[in-house]
């Protein structure tokens, strides 16, 4: 059985596959973008404007600007609570990784929502 190790009560496993899904997206996503490129020799801005016009790469996109936010959420969640908490003991090192924490939260945030009046502010 899996227990709730890793964040405010989730466990490992979903965790883990929170991170796969968003990786196989961002891979779709980087692939599709790539192949935009590839096959529009000269990419000018009008054509840029065309693809990002269109309803499903609107939310394609969009579903990759949230997977990149869920992505560096668990990884960075994974990395300051490993390091911060195992490298520095005791209660400063829990204050320090909350409130890192905090700021980064904020910050990705801050991202997601100046991503999306990107996306749908074209």
């Amino acid at each position: 059985m899996v227990t709730a190790v890793t964040s405010f009560g989730r466990s490992g496993l979903y965790d883990w596959v929170i991170q796969r899904v968003s990786a196989v997206t961002l891979a779709a996503y980087a692939i599709f973008i790539t192949g935009f490129i590839v096959l529009t020799p000269d990419v000018q801005y009008a054509d840029w404007k065309a693809l990002f016009s269109c309803l499903p790469v609107r939310v394609f996109s969009l579903a990759a600007l949230i997977s990149i936010a869920v992505h560096a959420w668990i990884g960075l969640w994974a990395v300051l609570t490993d390091y911060l908490t195992t490298r520095l003991m005791g209660a400063k090192a829990t204050v320090l990784r909350i409130l890192c924490q905090a700021v980064l939260a904020m910050m990705n945030m801050a991202y997601v929502v100046w991503g999306i009046e990107i996306i749908w502010g074209i």
